[in-house]
């Protein structure tokens, strides 16, 4: 099975190609470039690197959301345009999912958090159990507070892993806030990787998660800042 990962959730611009157990090529990049300039760029140059013939794809793995509002229309708008080309399905991967598979095999709780502004993060909870991947919580917005406490409580003396673009922006809160032994991911698995897309877009695809390209849509979970503040402008005016 050969596929194409996509991600473009966040600060990272990630593709990758997968075939059968193997990462051919993984081609990441974090820098002041936006998506829309580099992520076909990138795509073009590892299948050109990989001599991988497009026709040849099963499926398109792509990070679906939550995310960077930009950031998810690129990659979505990308996904399907490959999609319709070559006529082949969308596996949709919860962005979170994708990024908690980068900690492979911990043995506690994986914690992915994404800034979503506003002292909220976009997060999901996560475990290996005897070596299979489980989520404990789906995908949400919430604020950092609600996340520790309920760390602190429900999942209280168990470690906890951290990763994400939230963890600079929010780690003075959880060194003052919280209880469980906790770490933080190094830099080389601590935001998002296309390969984990890649991987988890196969399972997916196994499973019979697909999307046709006509149907695929990002996962936003709230409005964006603009629809915030077109609906609170508009609440005002009413008032």
């Amino acid at each position: 099975m050969k596929l194409i990962g996509i991600d473009s959730s966040g600060l990272v611009a990630s593709v990758a190609i997968v075939e059968g157990e193997t990462l051919v090529a993984e081609y990441t990049v974090e820098h002041k470039k936006t998506h829309s300039t580099t992520l076909m760029p990138m795509l073009n140059e590892i299948v050109k690197m990989s001599e991988l013939n497009l026709q040849e794809i099963d499926t398109i793995a792509i990070a679906a959301g939550p995310g960077s509002f930009t950031g998810l229309r690129i990659g979505s708008a990308t996904a399907k345009g490959l999609a319709y080309s070559l006529n082949k399905p969308i596996v949709p991967v919860p962005t979170l999912a994708a990024l908690a598979y980068n900690v492979q095999f911990f043995d506690g709780i994986i914690c992915p958090i994404m800034d979503a502004r506003r002292e909220q993060v976009y997060n999901g909870l996560y475990t290996f159990n005897d070596g299979e991947f489980t989520e404990l919580k789906e995908q949400r917005a919430l604020s950092v507070q609600e996340l520790i406490k309920e760390l602190n409580n429900e999942f209280s003396g168990q470690k906890v892993v951290f990763l994400g673009d939230g963890v600079p922006v929010y780690k003075s809160i959880i060194e003052e806030k919280l209880i469980n032994t906790h770490f933080y991911a190094p830099a080389n698995i601590s935001k998002q990787r296309a390969g984990s897309v890649a991987v988890l877009g196969k399972m997916y695809y196994n499973r019979g998660i697909t999307e046709t390209a006509e149907s695929h849509e990002p996962v936003y979970l709230r409005l964006s800042q603009a629809e915030r503040e077109r609906n609170e402008k508009g609440l005002a005016n009413r008032e």
